[in-house]
């Protein structure tokens, strides 16, 4: 059940770090469309969080619990402060926090499917 969602953040964040990119490269600031993607993503981080706690009360998965949920409480967090970030920041720059955003949460999000299947 968690790869599916994994799939779907992944891309999701690609689509919204290959946005801001875009953004960067014309110069341009975040817009708020960009900040509804953020949203979205994290939406979907949400679930993937609940899905996560589930499995873990109701299946028998060994998975280093501190490890596993410090890589999602991290992902969780980032996109929100990056949005504020970007919000606050109207300048390009804001727009690379939110493709650093983006690509981060990505990367976070593998890191725990590794970490469920090393269990």
């Amino acid at each position: 059940m968690l790869l599916p969602l994994l799939i779907l953040v992944v891309a999701l964040c690609a689509v919204l770090a290959g946005w801001a990119l875009w953004f960067v490269v014309r110069d341009r600031a975040v817009i708020l469309r960009q900040l509804f993607g953020a949203a979205a993503i994290e939406a979907v981080l949400v679930v993937q969080a609940i899905v996560a706690g589930v499995l873990l009360a109701t299946q028998d998965h060994a998975v280093d619990g501190p490890l596993f949920w410090g890589y999602l409480a991290t992902a969780l967090v980032i996109l929100p402060v990056a949005a504020f970030w970007a919000f606050a920041e109207r300048t390009k720059w804001s727009s690379v926090v939110l493709a650093a955003a983006a690509v981060t949460v990505a990367f976070l999000d593998w890191r725990l499917w590794q970490i469920w299947g090393a269990a």
